[in-house]
Parts: C-alpha cells; structure tokens; sequence
C-alpha cells in the first residue's frame, strides 16, 4: 500500500517545516518502519551548519527519526483525527557526521507504550555504519475534542469553522464568517473578523488584528476577503485588513511567512511564500511583496508599489517605487540600492555564478551612465549574463507601472553602511 508520506507528516505537531523522509523501504504496521533519506548539498540547513565544512546537526536527525515514527503510528490511521508530538530524547548517540552525499537508512521500531505516550528505538545509518541511535518518546494528541481548546472567555461565533487541534485563547473573538484550519494557535485578546480564511499551523499571538474593515474612506461595507495560507506567524498588535472592490475585493497572503509585532498589512496586498517582515513595517493598500523578500523594521511601503522576490528592504526605509528583486533598498531621502543582497542570496542556495551575474547585470544598471533603456538592451545582448533571475529582473523593470528604485548611494552613505 502507497504511503502519502507529506498527509501523515501534517500530523506531526510542531515538527521542522521541511519533510526529511523521502521514500519508505519497508513497513511493518504498528510494529517497524525503514525510511531513507538523501542528503544533499541543496539542504537549507547547510547554510549554516556550517559554512566551509556542512554537516547535518543532531537535532536535525532527532526530527528526521521523528518523522519517520510518525509515519509507523499514524498511517494506520490515516483518515483519522489524532496527532502525535516529541516528548523527549533517552540515550541518544551520535557517532558519525552526516554530510552532502550521504543516503540515511532510517529504522525505528515500536517498543512499549503506556496511555497517551509511545517509545520507540530509532536507528540511523550509512552503509553498514550505524550514525545515530536514540529512543524517542512520542505523546499522542487526540483532535476529537477540539472544543476542549477553546478557552471558556473566547467569544467564537456559532458560524465560524475552526480547525481539528486549532487552540483559541483566552478573550480572543472570532467572527462569523471566518475559517481557521487545523492546529492553529488564536493567540489571548486577539480579534479575527470578516469573511476570512486562514490555513493550518499558523499562529496569531496576542493582540493582533486579523481580517477587519480596510482604513479606506471608499469602504462602505461591501463583501470583501482576506485569505491566508499555511504556517504563518502573526506576532503581537499586527493589524491585517481584508480587500475593497476597487482593488480586487481581496488581501492575500502566502506561506511561511514571519509577521513581527505591530505589523500593518493594508488593504488589497498581496504576499508571497517566506518573506519576514520587521516590527513596525508597513504595507500601504494594493502593495505586491513576491517570494523570500524581507522588510526591516520600521520601513514603509506606499501604496501600489511592489517588492521584487528575494529583494532586502532596510531599516526605516520608505519604498514610493517599486523595489528590486536580489538588491538590497536602504534609505528614506530618497531609497537607494546597496547593490545586491549577496548574503541573503548565498544563505538562500543561489549558485554563485547566478550572484555573479545579478552582480555584472547591477553594475550595468548602476554604474555604466546608460540610461534604464540602453543598459537593459546591454544586460539581454550580453550572453554571459543569461540566466533565468537575470530575465526576471529585466522583465521586472519593464512591467514596472510605478518605476523603480535604481539610484545609487554616495560614497559618504556607503561608507556610514560599511561602519555600522
């Protein structure tokens, strides 16, 4: 029988956001499962673990044990309520460093249990070498009785639809027309309104403000949705407001995203996958923030403008155009571009010839004293440059309604960025 290894993993709470089991190799229901895992070079992990010399860390193979015990207890009950938890380590030992290039076998067998918690005996190994062995003490959570995790203070609508494993804390108010996912945590004071819908695993602290009317003087109370996907962090006093009909009637916002405390998303934005947001940055109404890109604290964006992906927006920075993909924007008088955000892009994967060539294609932009046009027709007629991030860089120029941010700083600028 086919094992959905991504369905069952979704059951695993708290558990580390990437899947680190790729196939099952054999599977004795209740009793004993072996996995395996390729490890590569491509890991996200290994841009910090460690640079120079990458190793898997052991709390890494912890969780990858982890997820495979999952896999051995629940997928008997795949179509199920119940969830499970790490609730503690014995006898762990480490005895080899895994490296890129390694291909884990990844045995863990059932060994006793008493109500609400499983032991189990994980193996690691490569080749014939054992690198890690430990016992894992797996908790078991039942979701039937998701009611029971709604504090009693909580004023949550009889319309409302909240998720298996969703806890909503205490004074928290949620409306009619909201829809919550699976294992949520509703954080204590905090309001979520409005025809509104929001994915698994995300977390709302304290606070925060989800999915009320837009601070648009136009608004005058139409149907209007917020929608917001998976594993996304809202910390305290983040204020999110749902779309207008004049921008689309809708406010999007992907996965993995980090919202920090007194974040303001306005009306009709639209956020990508895994972009951090600073504490206190603000998003004026209809704004585009793409994939991967980070706003520093106490930055500003103004209405209409968009972020490029992987793009890096400093401290108290104020965006009045469209910011550029791979660079990073610093500045309030006006914003400037510091070149290209080379850390980000190298703890992110990028090959370093790609940076290479986003480095050759700025210097082109920047510095050449050709005008936007002549050096775009220079950066596409140059064959060294080609590469897909290259292409979108210029295709991202020229759909650009609003212009772009394509001043360079001063020496003395660059010099006070160099100090600090």
């Amino acid at each position: 029988m086919p094992i959905d290894i991504p369905a069952v993993l979704e059951r695993l709470i708290y558990r580390y956001p990437s899947l680190l089991v790729d196939a099952i190799e054999a599977y004795e229901p209740g009793r004993r499962v072996v996995a395996v895992k390729n490890v590569t070079i491509s890991e996200e992990f290994f841009q910090g673990h460690f640079p120079g010399a990458p190793m898997m860390p052991g709390v890494l193979m912890i969780e990858t044990l982890s997820q495979v015990a999952t896999v051995l207890l629940l997928q008997e009950e795949a179509a199920g309520n119940g969830r499970v938890f790490l609730r503690g380590v014995d006898n762990a030992k480490f005895r080899r460093q895994v490296v890129p290039g390694d291909r884990l076998q990844l045995e863990v067998t059932r060994d006793r249990s008493r109500t609400g918690l499983v032991r189990l005996n994980g193996i690691a190994r490569v080749g014939d070498q054992v690198v890690a062995q430990m016992d894992l003490l797996i908790g078991r959570a039942d979701d039937a009785a998701s009611h029971d995790l709604i504090h009693p203070s909580a004023i949550v609508h009889p319309g409302a639809t909240i998720g298996a494993g969703t806890v909503v804390g205490p004074h928290a108010v949620i409306g009619a027309h909201v829809r919550i996912g699976r294992n949520c945590r509703i954080g204590a004071s905090s309001i979520v309104d409005g025809f509104t819908e929001i994915g698994d695993d995300c977390e709302i602290f304290p606070m925060a403000s989800i999915g009320l009317i837009p601070q648009d003087l136009k608004f005058k109370g139409e149907r209007s949705r917020l929608v917001i996907g998976r594993r996304n962090v809202f910390r305290e006093f983040v204020t999110v407001h749902r779309g207008t009909t004049g921008g689309g009637g809708e406010t999007t916002i992907g996965d993995h995203n980090l919202f920090m405390a007194y974040v303001h998303v306005a009306h009709d934005c639209h956020v990508g996958h895994h972009t951090i947001f600073g504490n206190s940055a603000t998003l004026g109404g209809h704004v585009t923030v793409e994939d991967h890109a980070t706003i520093s604290a106490f930055s500003a964006v103004h209405q209409f403008c968009k972020i490029g992906r992987y793009a890096f927006i400093g401290g108290a920075t104020i965006v009045t155009k469209d910011a550029l993909p791979y660079a990073k924007t610093v500045g309030s008088r006006p914003a400037r571009i510091f070149g290209v955000n080379t850390i980000g892009l190298v703890r992110r994967g990028f090959a370093a010839d790609v940076v290479a060539k986003l480095r050759h294609a700025y210097r082109i932009l920047l510095v050449s004293k050709l005008n936007t046009s002549r050096a775009l027709a220079q950066i596409e007629a140059d064959r060294t440059l080609a590469c897909d991030e290259v292409r979108y860089l210029v295709g991202f120029i020229r759909s650009s309604t609003r212009g772009v941010i394509l001043r360079r700083p001063t020496r003395r600028m660059e010099e006070m960025v160099a100090d600090e």
